[in-house]
């Protein structure tokens, strides 16, 4: 029966993965949107200029080893951003989705939608502030600062947009998207 006990216990613990800490933010190995459990599935630090700018963190439903098919994938996705730098002003946030965006995706640049995702960003994000960015598989985009929606869009193209900038053929950061992958 002990035996038993300890083999149940070893199992239990050996289950439940820990978080890992990067920059000194504790990335957490899963989160729970709508009901259903995303798994990280990478992490990795956003750097400009050889400032660390943010901790950012790719959560899924399944495990995406390449930008191409994180974007091709139908699954629902959270992009996390842990701000570590002192104070980034919300100019610099919406010009860096906007390069993002127009590196990427260029025939979305100037769309209606572009516009009013850039719009919910109204405020400075300051370190320990935490972004999220939901992208549904049905194309639904929700963006949260720490913890208050600043805005939803359904948009398949948006979605598919906002994923690109840290995925796609001209990420923001290529070590980022490496980290965001796993490698």
């Amino acid at each position: 029966m002990r035996l038993l006990l300890a083999l149940i216990l070893v199992l239990v613990v050996v289950g439940t993965a820990p978080a890992k800490e990067i920059e000194g933010v504790r990335v957490e190995p899963q989160v729970t949107v709508n009901a259903e459990t995303l798994k990280l599935n990478g992490s990795g630090t956003r750097k400009k200029f050889f400032v660390r700018v943010y901790v950012g963190s790719l959560y899924s439903a399944r495990r995406l080893t390449s930008g191409s098919e994180a974007i091709k994938d139908s699954g629902d996705k959270l992009i996390r951003m842990d701000f570590v730098y002192p104070k980034v002003e919300k100019e610099k946030i919406v010009e860096a989705f906007q390069e993002g965006i127009h590196n990427n995706t260029p025939e979305l640049s100037d769309s209606e939608e572009v516009k009013k995702f850039l719009s919910f960003f109204t405020d400075d994000f300051k370190r320990g502030d935490q972004v999220d960015l939901y992208l549904g598989g049905d194309g639904t985009v929700t963006a949260k600062h720490n913890g208050k929606v600043l805005g939803t869009i359904v948009s398949r193209p948006l979605a598919t947009a906002v994923l690109a900038i840290y995925l796609g053929d001209k990420p923001a950061d290529a070590n980022l998207k490496k980290g965001m992958l796993g490698k």
